[in-house]
C-alpha cells in the first residue's frame, strides 16, 4: 500500500480479513437461491459476521464507531471514529450479483480523513487519504475529464419503495435522463458508484436518502481524485438521510442545477 498512516493500515488489515469471510459467504449464496427458505436470513447473518470481524480488528484503538448493523459505539476517543458498512450492495449480494463492497472510513473531528472501498469479487481496492491522493490497487486515479453533460455517463440509485419522496425522486430521474440522452446507470451500490466516479468510470453520481456509512469512504475518494462532492439540502452528514452529488469539476454545476 502507498498510504502508510497507522489508521489506514488498521483499516486495510481489517478489510482484508473480513473479505475472506465475505467471499466464502458469497460462494454459498448460489446454493441458497434454489432453497425453499431463500438466502435472506443468511445475508443478514453475513452482514453481522463481516461487521463483527472489522469491529474486533479496530476496537483496540479505543476509537468510537458508527456502523450499519450496530449503530453508534462510543469509545474512549469521541472525536475519532470508524464508519463501517460491512456489505454495501446487500441486495446484489442477496441475488448472487457480484457487485458489492466493504466500505470503511476513518473520521477525526467530524472530517473524513481516509477511506477504503473493497470489491472482493473483482479484487479491486479503492482507497484514499486526505492530502495523499486516491488509488485503485496502488495506481493513482482521477475523476473523468468529460465536459459535455449530454454525453456523460451518470449513475444513481433508489428510491426505496417505502420512501415518502418516491414520486419526486422518480420524476427527477426522468428529468435528468432527458438531459443526458438516457446515459444513466443503476448499480445497486452507492459506495462503488462513488469509487467509480473517483476512478473516472462514471462522470457523475447523485442519490437521495442515503445513510452516512454508505458514502463516508466514497467522499474522501472523490475529493482526493479531484472531484466535487455536494450535500443537497440538509448539510449535516449525521442527519438520518443524506442527499449527495459527486462529479468532476466540469459538469458539476450543470448536474446540480438539474436537481
Amino acid at each position: 500500500m502507498i498510504i502508510k498512516s497507522p489508521q489506514f493500515n488498521l483499516m486495510y488489515k481489517a478489510c482484508m480479513k473480513a473479505a475472506k469471510t465475505l467471499i466464502r459467504d458469497f460462494g454459498e449464496i448460489e446454493k441458497l437461491q434454489v432453497s425453499e427458505k431463500g438466502p435472506g436470513d443468511f445475508v443478514t447473518a453475513s452482514d453481522k459476521r463481516v461487521e463483527k470481524i472489522i469491529i474486533d480488528e479496530l476496537k483496540k484503538t479505543e476509537y468510537s464507531f458508527l456502523t450499519e448493523e450496530t449503530g453508534k459505539i462510543d469509545g474512549k476517543f469521541r472525536n475519532k471514529r470508524w464508519i463501517i458498512d460491512p456489505i454495501d450492495g446487500t441486495f446484489n449480494f442477496l441475488n448472487g450479483l457480484p457487485h458489492f463492497a466493504i466500505s470503511l472510513a476513518f473520521e477525526e473531528n467530524s472530517e473524513i480523513i481516509s477511506g477504503i472501498i473493497f470489491d472482493p469479487i473483482k479484487n479491486e481496492i479503492f482507497f484514499a487519504e486526505k492530502g495523499n491522493g486516491a488509488y485503485l490497487n496502488n495506481t493513482r486515479i482521477r475523476v473523468s475529464n468529460k465536459s459535455d453533460i449530454k454525453s456523460s455517463c451518470l449513475v444513481t440509485g433508489g428510491p426505496k419503495f417505502t420512501s415518502k419522496n418516491r414520486e419526486f425522486i422518480l420524476d427527477e430521474y426522468k428529468k435528468i435522463s432527458m438531459q443526458v440522452r438516457g446515459h444513466i446507470r443503476k448499480s445497486g451500490s452507492a459506495a462503488l458508484d462513488l469509487a467509480y466516479v473517483a476512478a473516472g468510470r462514471y462522470d457523475g453520481f447523485w442519490q437521495r436518502e442515503l445513510s452516512y456509512w454508505d458514502i463516508a469512504a466514497g467522499i474522501i475518494l472523490v475529493k482526493e481524485s479531484g472531484g466535487y462532492i455536494e450535500i443537497m439540502g440538509e448539510k449535516n452528514l449525521l442527519s438520518e438521510k443524506v442527499n449527495i452529488v459527486a462529479s468532476n469539476s466540469k459538469i458539476h454545476k450543470e448536474l446540480t442545477n438539474y436537481l
